[in-house]
């Protein structure tokens, strides 16, 4: 394992050598690392500054990659003896990340390079050599799992609170949902820094054709889960149309309310089952996630919202029986901006996927200046990667399941050309009401029509209420439904905005 110049000096101390030749030995150990160099948050700064002022060069590629496909790689492994700071090791490169990436570790302000070297890996007989480095991960204590890895573009991901990864975090996002145009800038150098027992601050240079950027990424794993504290300084080489600031990407294949989507024999397979925001107004909206039967692109018009995040709000195992891919230990990412962000929009990008295996969901923020060539932007914010729901307060109910199914009376013809939707709410506000305590469901339809609906609470459940709207939506739709339970005007919950689509 590699340790820190200032541990190895203090352990050869101990065996009783002098401190001169302590430092030689310990500066010996480090002979694999670079020169040291200086190494500031400001310098890096810098350096994505004069980069975008030079024409963009695509990162390089190794060609032979493209044979290490992903059981391949699985047969190249970082040797253990090779850890750096603290539990760094390092991804080899293969058909899904054929892009070297240079890695560097930083200890007082010094950074050392990490050359490739095949002697870094142990590759199976048979089996393609390891070709470079194409990311890193960071290791528990106990060395058996990981709980933080960089692999690929911009792309990032923990494991949360239950050592289970699922979706991913991105750098930036740049016209996701412009056919044809979307950019994925990539986090070409880190430069790693060991902070805590289990914590790293991970600052990258981005480069991609509209972009330069720096970041500086605080990660620290806790009993609850990672958090993250990231700052992006963003530097502009042309006009971005839109730009998404704060992604994460997941997976939604099927759930129970579109069971009929899956081939699968797993009653659902989804990282997550919601879009949920928290606006600057203080409105807590929850948007549940579908596999839609083409591609849509949902817009949330907010000013400094508070907080919004892809979520697995279902953790029951019986609802995916899976106990190798654990969908229900996912882990949830909430995004909290800091300081103001202004006017702009939560958008939602969904394409159709017949696969567990395609990332068909990505969320960010979009902010409502679009930026322009040669403009400087900086976003900080934070990242909560866990498995609570930190939407969840005893004041307001929370969507839990949502169905959809044949419009009309059960057992009656179904209603041509509509579809009924189905949301049931939990909480505490709707302790002690029935029938006749005066709750209602305030619904609204954009791009269809409500033909019907009721509210009522779910015989033999604590604290649950059942919405049921059918819904006709217009031309190929979906019909967009808003929809919460309220007692006179008192929101007794969280707002629904839900699709709707013809089958």
């Amino acid at each position: 394992m590699q340790a820190n110049r200032r541990e190895l000096i203090a352990a050869f101390t101990i065996l009783g050598l002098s401190p001169a030749m302590a430092t030689r030995l310990a500066a010996q150990t480090r002979a694999a690392l670079g020169s040291a160099q200086p190494f500031s948050w400001t310098a890096l700064q810098t350096r994505a500054e004069q980069l975008a002022r030079q024409p963009y060069k695509p990162q390089a590629k190794v060609e032979a990659a493209a044979a290490i496909d992903y059981d391949a790689v699985g047969t190249i492994r970082y040797r253990d003896d090779q850890t750096l700071a603290g539990g760094i090791r390092l991804f080899p490169l293969g058909r899904s990340a054929p892009n070297p990436v240079g890695i560097h570790i930083v200890e007082n302000g010094e950074a050392r390079s990490v050359p490739f070297s095949p002697s870094l890996f142990t590759a199976e007989a048979g089996h393609a050599p390891p070709l470079g480095i194409a990311g890193f991960r960071a290791m528990t204590a106990d060395g058996k799992s990981d709980w933080l890895a960089f692999q690929g573009a911009s792309y990032f991901r923990t494991a949360g609170a239950q050592d289970q990864y699922g979706l991913s975090a991105r750098g930036i996002a740049i016209d996701t949902g412009i056919d044809g145009r979307e950019e994925f800038p990539a986090f070409t150098d880190f430069w790693i820094e060991r902070t805590g027992a289990q914590a790293y601050t991970v600052y990258a240079l981005l480069d991609g054709p509209s972009v330069t950027g720096a970041y500086r990424i605080e990660s620290a794993k806790g009993a609850n889960g990672v958090e993250q504290r990231v700052s992006a300084i963003l530097f502009f080489r042309r006009d971005v149309e839109r730009l998404g600031i704060a992604p994460a990407t997941s997976m939604f294949w099927y759930g129970e309310g579109n069971r009929a989507a899956g081939s699968d024999w797993r009653p659902e397979i989804h990282d997550s089952d919601g879009l949920a925001l928290l606006t600057g107004a203080g409105e807590r909206l929850w948007r549940p996630l579908v596999n839609p039967p083409r591609p849509t692109l949902d817009s949330f018009a907010d000013t400094n919202p508070r907080g919004f995040g892809l979520l697995q709000r279902d953790r029951a195992f019986d609802h995916y029986q899976d106990d190798g891919a654990f969908y229900d230990r996912r882990a949830n990412l909430w995004v909290q901006p800091e300081g103001n962000w202004g006017r702009g929009q939560v958008m939602l990008y969904a394409f159709p996927t017949a696969s567990e295996t395609v990332d068909n969901i990505v969320a960010f923020w979009n902010p409502a200046d679009a930026p322009k060539a040669g403009q400087k932007r900086q976003f900080d914010y934070r990242l909560s990667w866990g498995s609570t729901d930190p939407t969840v307060v005893p004041a307001v109910a929370h969507a839990v399941d949502q169905w959809t199914g044949a419009a009309g009376r059960p057992g009656a013809e179904p209603t041509p050309g509509a579809r009924k939707l189905v949301v049931d709410f939990v909480g505490p506000a709707l302790a002690g009401l029935d029938r006749q305590s005066g709750v209602t469901a305030d619904i609204s339809v954009t791009r269809g029509k409500l033909l019907t609906q009721a509210a009522y609470p779910v015989v033999g459940q604590s604290n649950r209420w059942r919405v049921t709207a059918d819904i006709a939506p217009e031309g190929q739709g979906p019909a967009d439904v808003r929809l919460f339970l309220k007692r006179g005007t008192k929101a007794l919950t969280e707002t629904v905005l839900a699709p709707v689509f013809l089958p």
